[in-house]
């Protein structure tokens, strides 16, 4: 069986040479983004897997809503609580982010900004809401917020 790796450093092929035996595993992945591009779970995705996206930007979850209709897609952050919390958008993808040190550096080189105020769930929440079965593996992706996820 070939393998196909959409993820930026082979994330994926590493998590496959874990999980090959898994026929139909489950994952979160909290910072989706593009439902392909960079992506840990799109290979797994084509797969059979299915999981939960969890993305606070609109135009990359309704992408990833039209692309993964197994998957559970959330349009939110995750941080330690419940609430609303600024989202810095920049020019390039996957650089949106909750921290506020990381956005001022972004914008002192130059880059545009655009600010967002999203809804944000603790990941206990989801998983409480949404998770039914084993998880076989967590991706956490939120430049710069992953110690409150």
């Amino acid at each position: 069986m070939s393998f196909i790796s959409y993820a930026q450093n082979n994330e994926d092929v590493m998590l496959w040479r874990i999980f090959k035996h898994i026929e139909k595993g489950f994952y979160i992945d909290v910072g989706a983004n593009d439902p392909m591009m960079d992506s840990v779970t799109k290979a797994f995705y084509d797969l059979g897997w299915s999981g939960i996206n969890i993305e606070p930007l609109g135009t990359h979850y309704t992408d990833l809503s039209n692309e993964r209709p197994r998957d559970i897609n959330l349009q939110c952050a995750v941080g330690a609580t419940e609430g609303q919390v600024d989202l810095f958008e920049f020019d390039i993808r996957g650089w949106a982010t909750t921290s506020a040190h990381i956005a001022d550096r972004y914008k002192s080189l130059g880059h545009p900004i655009i600010k967002h105020k999203v809804v944000m769930l603790p990941l206990s929440h989801i998983c409480a809401e949404h998770v039914t079965s084993e998880i076989h593996f967590l991706k956490i992706d939120v430049e710069g917020s992953e110690k409150s996820v």
